[in-house]
């Protein structure tokens, strides 16, 4: 079934929530509903055939919490379940068949307990199983952080040929959990090969329109939008959702008006709902699939949009132009990367380009440390520089974002090798012109193959807005009539081919006096001619304020604002090539996540300063920073949690010092966390005691699917102040508010704060909850309150 070509001629219709249907069905559900696939397939086969006399075309297999993680505990298999839950489907003859994908339950990658790969094998292990059952095809949905949407989309390009929607969850801000916008999650999704782009779960169609209105104009795949019926509330003792069917169905015939060609239901949606909603929106138009033509590259937060105005790759990370460098990483060190990454966003490069070409080192397994690494600090897309195959895809394999390889040359094998690595996982190729005849000494001959490189690239399904080109700049001393020549490949090439273009511009002055100055003319004539990313050390003041007066002079910079900003608020600086940084301070590190830096600074402060004078004075109000940062949408989850990370490197330190001198250990309070019983999803919990403990909390985490008496015992026994319960299934929340009610039975002076993404502060409320924490930042806030 190829689902794009269905899509140019229908609208496909998905069915509705399967956990509200459970619910008014059965008194108890139980921890992983899809245990009822085999336990109680007659009601599972009931809800799925409600759907289909609805309407719905594409039913989905009940299988959205199965998977290897979830199950390790248990007695049942990934296998057994999901076969069961396509073949319940299958059973009903529906016009398709989905094999429904949820999160793993746990923060993967650098975040979490679970690495990339072994997410991939987890993934693997779920499409193989409904793959072989029957399934049509495959609805991973409910992502929320785009590294693990990653995992699942690879898993199921390598071990299935079964058409892929991928759908994520964005919260109030319009970004997923982890920091992904919308057009971030386009640029990533689309270039990994997902076959739909979607938007499920969240909130109401209403709270969705924005985002959807930007999935749509920049995605060149079909949309799916799966909304929830709003916000749930509890209604005598029920939960019930606050927009009804003739409200969702008003909103869901605009959202088929926008353009979205795929729809359904999330949570508390009924049949009734999908049936409405089919009826309305059954005749309306289908919008035409267009090739949206943006090349892109990402960070899991950030996504860039080339050729239209002047992006700086950054050059530092690389030990051939740095002595320092070369040093660190043949120690095995990857500060001075980190310092590098930093120091380069902060002096305006957009793109960082990472080289770690270096004899005697391990480059596959520094090449992927220094990305993770680079990757936590800053929200600049990145540049993989190696001459190596291995390391390249090595690195964009786990590497959450779109990346741009360099490079790929005109050579036969070179495109051979490396536009397979570029299509598989996504990345912009950067096209070097010159074959294995070399750097041509004519501007029409580098156009020649340019040309053949994007020939090239499309003979391995690469299209020509996921390629850049570099005319290549030869030295003025050595070849001096090249220059002309270059120039003008660069404009024949961006008025030609249109695609965005790259120079490493310094290679220009090699060899002569007084490089700054050809180095900065030369950028000059160049950006006349269409350069779009130059390649260049961004802390060349002469090279940025070349850069800053043409986009004023090129009507790039409109009415000059930015110009003229940054000219009346930044002080002239002296010239010259002073390297020298002052050292920054505790709380500075940890608002730009320097980890490594965090201990030798603290063992430092510690010789001049009390513990808890460096507690309250630098490791809190650096927290606080990028707590206030994150509440603002200037810095994001990943943020946060590597700030948490860097000021427990300083804890460590604290603490360890504290115990030598026989003092009284840290500790603001103990807190206790736990999954309410029924529930085992801890992504939101752990996130949150990693962010308590760094603001000096003592922390009991109770794990998941904890029972009430648990919880009240260890209340009980540790005097606990305060309790965090968590829910991420609407089928628990009742267990939640049981449990809420037995701690305040039984431990009247503990306050209770709740979180989870079925939940909203009137719910919380009405569950008897004293606080709602909708996000970590506002947890650490509410046990302020408790404990000051």
């Amino acid at each position: 079934m190829n689902i794009k070509e269905i899509l140019r001629n229908k609208r496909l219709y998905l069915d509705g929530a399967m956990g509200s249907l459970l619910q008014s069905k059965l008194d108890r559900v139980g921890p992983i509903p899809e245990v009822l696939n085999v336990t109680h397939p007659e009601v599972i086969r009931e809800i799925h055939q409600l759907y289909i006399d609805a309407g719905a075309d594409i039913i989905l297999a009940n299988t959205f919490g199965v998977n290897g993680y979830k199950l390790k505990d248990t007695d049942y298999t990934v296998n057994q379940l999901v076969t069961a839950g396509v073949k319940n489907v299958k059973a009903l003859q529906p016009d398709f068949v989905g094999l429904d994908i949820g999160p793993l339950g746990t923060l993967i990658g650098t975040f979490g307990d679970v690495s990339f790969d072994e997410a991939v094998d987890y993934f693997k292990e779920i499409i193989v199983a409904g793959d072989k059952a029957g399934a049509d095809l495959i609805v991973i949905e409910t992502m929320t952080d785009i590294c693990e949407v990653r995992a699942a989309l690879i898993a199921a390009k390598e071990v299935s040929n079964l058409p892929v929607i991928a759908s994520m969850t964005y919260e109030e801000n319009r970004r997923t959990l982890t920091g992904s916008d919308a057009l971030t999650v386009v640029s990533i999704l689309e270039g990994l090969g997902a076959d739909v782009i979607g938007i499920n779960c969240s909130t109401g169609p209403d709270g969705m329109l924005p985002i959807i209105e930007d999935l749509i104009h920049y995605a060149s795949v079909p949309i799916m939008v799966e909304p929830n019926a709003g916000l749930p509330q509890m209604v005598d003792g029920k939960t019930h959702y606050d927009i009804d069917i003739d409200e969702f169905t008003r909103y869901m015939v605009e959202i088929a008006r926008m353009g979205a060609v795929v729809l359904g239901g999330c949570c508390g949606t009924t049949p009734d709902y999908i049936r409405k909603m089919i009826q309305a929106t059954c005749d309306l138009p289908i919008a035409t699939i267009e090739d949206k033509g943006y090349t892109t590259v990402s960070s899991s937060t950030k996504t860039l949009i080339l050729g239209n105005d002047v992006q700086i790759i950054g050059e530092s990370i690389n030990p051939t132009t740095n002595q320092l460098l070369k040093d660190s990483l043949s120690r095995g060190e990857l500060a001075m990367v980190s310092q590098l990454a930093v120091d380069q966003k902060k002096e305006g490069a957009h793109i960082l380009d990472i080289n770690l070409g270096l004899p005697g080192i391990d480059e596959v397994g520094m090449m992927k440390d220094a990305v993770d690494t680079v990757s936590r600090l800053v929200d600049s897309p990145l540049q993989i520089d190696s001459s190596n195959p291995e390391v390249i895809e090595a690195v964009l394999r786990s590497y959450p974002g779109k990346a741009i390889i360099n490079s790929v040359n005109g050579k036969k094998s070179s495109m051979e090798t490396l536009f397979p690595i570029a299509q598989k996982y996504g990345a912009v190729v950067l096209g070097l012109t010159m074959d294995e005849n070399g750097i041509p000494g004519k501007a029409e001959e580098r156009v020649a193959i340019a040309e053949k490189i994007i020939e090239g690239g499309a003979a391995f399904g690469i299209a020509k807005k996921n390629i850049m080109l570099d005319c290549l700049v030869l030295t003025a001393s050595a070849q001096q009539a090249e220059v002309k020549e270059t120039i003008k490949a660069l404009r024949i090439i961006r008025e030609k081919l249109d695609v965005p273009t790259v120079l490493g511009v310094s290679n220009i002055s090699f060899g002569l006096p007084n490089r700054e100055l050809l180095n900065r003319t030369f950028l000059g004539l160049a950006l006349e001619a269409g350069l779009t990313n130059p390649i260049m050390n961004p802390n060349d003041r002469e090279m940025m304020d070349t850069i800053n007066a043409f986009r004023a002079l090129w009507g790039l910079d409109r009415q000059c604002i930015a110009y003229a900003k940054h000219y009346k608020e930044t002080p002239v600086k002296e010239t010259g090539n002073d390297n020298h940084k002052e050292s920054i301070s505790l709380k500075e590190i940890i608002e730009e996540g320097l980890a490594d830096q965090a201990a030798k600074a603290t063992e430092a402060l510690l010789k001049i300063r009390e513990p808890m004078d460096i507690i309250n004075n630098q490791i809190i109000p650096g927290l606080d920073a990028v707590g206030d940062a994150f509440e603002t949408g200037e810095s994001f989850l990943p943020n946060l949690i590597f700030a948490a990370e860097t000021a427990q490197k300083a804890f460590d330190v604290i603490k360890t010092t504290m115990k030598k001198e026989g003092k009284t250990q840290v500790s603001k309070g103990k807190i206790i966390l736990a999954t309410v019983e029924g529930d085992v999803h801890d992504i939101g919990k752990n996130i949150l005691k990693v962010i308590l403990e760094n603001y000096g909390y003592e922390i009991i985490d109770l794990g998941k699917d904890v029972k009430a008496e648990t919880v009240i015992a260890a209340v009980s026994q540790a005097n606990i102040q305060l309790v965090g319960l968590s829910a991420l299934m609407t089928t628990t929340v009742k267990n939640m508010e049981s449990m809420i009610a037995a701690i305040k039975a039984n431990c009247p002076a503990t306050t209770v704060m709740v979180g989870g993404a079925v939940l909203n502060a009137g719910y919380a409320q009405t569950i008897g909850a004293d606080y709602y924490g909708k996000d970590a930042r506002e947890g650490a806030n509410i046990a302020k309150k408790v404990f000051e």
